[in-house]
């Protein structure tokens, strides 16, 4: 059991990883948007690899802008690549319709605002029998609701069909989009910020559901987040993107007790938690169709600005010299000049 200490109350989490291999992967992932009347390309997701495996969840933390979502997106074959590649099961991704269709009945969404999500208008038994309608489902229909209502702590699921979004509380309503996600017997679900709309009280139990849910049933998951506090209490590993890459990944207890980019420095420091002093981080992350010279967050570095990169000799080369993307590997990695003095 982890200790508990960052944000929601730990929950238990008892996992080993039962693969090597990924299930899914992505290769020197890049993903530009063309720049407002005829100005330089936005570099939204700007080199990245990253490995998720068969039962493991990874959080994908980092501030708004930094391109985790776009990022999340071209996970789900939202938005194609422009260079780079995304592979699942040893596969490319294939973007034609017909293997995204397929593709999507393996990978699910689950998004922020469970309102947003569910038709008003539509019950709760149509809202989670859509996907199976959507893909031809042969089978039991009411039975396979039923099931995905009942897996997603909806019981007895009976009393839900009938019920419209607006009857639901904000939980039961998450509850049913991950239950619409569940429907399909997905391997791998990715959600973006899954209880950043929920109540505090109810937090908790999304995330223990989440849990739940990849212990039973043996689900991959990736969070995406700007919360490292829920990267604490429900993920195996995690990976802090700034500025259309990862800065610094590896296990979640590494990363969030013993940070050593600045840029995780900072995000843990202003946490309730934390014993260090709160990092206030100067400006607003660069222009993506800007990103500029050396390390792309040498401008609001607090370690470059006190003099400490300086002192350590690496000054010149915050500001000079890009860092390679961090590759795959199951251990603890950082795109930092400064953090790299300090390694043994």
């Amino acid at each position: 059991m982890r200790a508990g200490g960052f944000g929601e109350a730990a929950v238990t989490q008892e996992h080993v990883m039962t693969t090597t291999s990924p299930l899914l992967s992505t290769t020197g992932l890049h993903i530009t948007f063309p720049g407002r009347r005829g100005g330089p390309a936005a570099r939204a997701v700007d080199g990245v690899d990253l490995d998720i495996g068969t039962g493991e969840i990874v959080a994908l933390v980092g501030e708004s802008g930094c391109g985790k979502t776009t990022l999340a997106r071209a996970l789900l074959g939202l938005v194609p690549p422009t260079s780079g590649r995304v592979t699942f099961g040893g596969e490319p991704l294939g973007l034609t319709p017909r293997a995204l269709k397929a593709y999507r009945k393996r990978v699910q969404l689950v998004l922020q605002d469970p309102s947003g999500s569910l038709n008003p208008r539509h019950t709760v038994y149509d809202a989670v029998a859509e996907g199976l309608r959507i893909h031809g489902y042969a089978g039991d229909e009411r039975a396979a609701v039923a099931e995905a209502l009942s897996r997603a702590g909806l019981r007895p699921p009976e009393r839900f069909f009938l019920r419209y979004p607006h009857e639901l509380s904000g939980g039961q309503r998450q509850r049913v989009v991950i239950a619409g996600a569940l429907v399909l017997e997905p391997e791998l679900i990715v959600a973006d910020e899954p209880v950043a709309s929920l109540d505090a009280s109810v937090r908790g139990e999304i995330l223990a559901l989440l849990l739940r849910l990849r212990d039973e049933l043996g689900l991959s998951a990736l969070v995406v987040t700007h919360d490292l506090g829920l990267a604490w209490n429900i993920a195996d590993r995690v990976a802090v993107m700034y500025l259309g890459r990862i800065v610094e990944t590896g296990p979640v207890e590494d990363v969030l007790t013993s940070p050593q980019h600045p840029y995780t420095q900072a995000l843990l420091s202003v946490l309730p938690e934390s014993e260090s002093p709160p990092v206030v981080l100067t400006g607003e992350p660069p222009d993506p169709s800007r990103i500029p010279e050396g390390c792309r967050f040498h401008a609001r570095c607090q370690v470059l600005a006190s003099g400490e990169a300086a002192r350590a000799g690496v000054a010149d080369l915050c500001r000079s010299r890009d860092l390679p993307v961090l590759a795959n590997a199951p251990g603890p990695q950082v795109a930092c000049h400064w953090a790299a003095t300090a390694s043994p």
